[in-house]
């Protein structure tokens, strides 16, 4: 047995052996709870070991993830203090996006050569501004320049969620791709099988769901 899997296992039996001994819940929640214990802990661990793996693989993209993700938490911290909540609704879209797009690089290094400019240079300057956006508003600025910079940068971030979710959607192109031409083969070889009218998965619209 693997070190994270002795891990796992310990954390869910003592989430068992809580419930059930100490507490007096019947059997069967206590193993849902054990269970449950045991499966977000292999979760965590192999997000861990992952990550671990790429650092001792590839220390520049290890240091830039980790850099993103800091940078990343920051603008999150930032979102309750801004009033708008226009802007706070971007701005946690943005958050989630850059997220999903951190975590697909973790899991696929290769794809970090479709992103440019995204870890270098749109997410530390996207904090700069979210940043100077939240010192505007607490000043309460009534200049033009003021209120231009906020209207600008209302845009501005607006226009940063829908690119970082293109961006995001662009790093799975090719395998989108990839899985159409696998489907393309798939009903090809049903049809060859003479099976295809007897599969639900190729009826799409003409399926009768129950």
């Amino acid at each position: 047995m693997k070190g994270k899997e002795v891990i796992s296992a310990v954390v869910g039996g003592a989430f068992f052996a809580v419930p059930y001994l100490a507490l007096s819940f019947t059997l069967a929640p206590a193993l849902a709870i054990g269970c449950a214990a045991f499966g977000a802990s292999e979760l965590v661990l192999s997000g861990l070991e992952k990550t671990d793996k790429l650092k001792e693989t590839n220390l520049p993209l290890y240091m830039k993830l980790t850099t993103a993700k800091k940078q990343n938490k920051e603008i999150l911290e930032m979102i309750p203090k801004i009033e708008s909540g226009y802007t706070r609704s971007n701005l946690n879209e943005i958050n989630e996006t850059v997220n999903k797009i951190i975590e697909t690089v973790e899991k696929n290094p290769k794809k970090e050569s479709k992103l440019n400019n995204f870890f270098d240079y749109y997410l530390p300057v996207l904090l700069k501004i979210v940043k100077r956006y939240d010192e505007v508003e607490n000043q309460k600025l009534v200049s033009k320049e003021g209120n231009d910079f906020m209207k600008k940068a209302d845009n501005m971030i607006y226009e940063t969620s829908n690119s970082f979710k293109t961006i995001l959607a662009s790093l799975y192109s090719r395998d989108i791709i990839d899985a159409d031409a696998d489907m393309k083969v798939y009903k090809m070889m049903l049809k060859a099988d003479g099976i295809v009218e007897d599969n639900p998965i190729m009826k799409g619209s003409d399926r009768v769901e129950k």
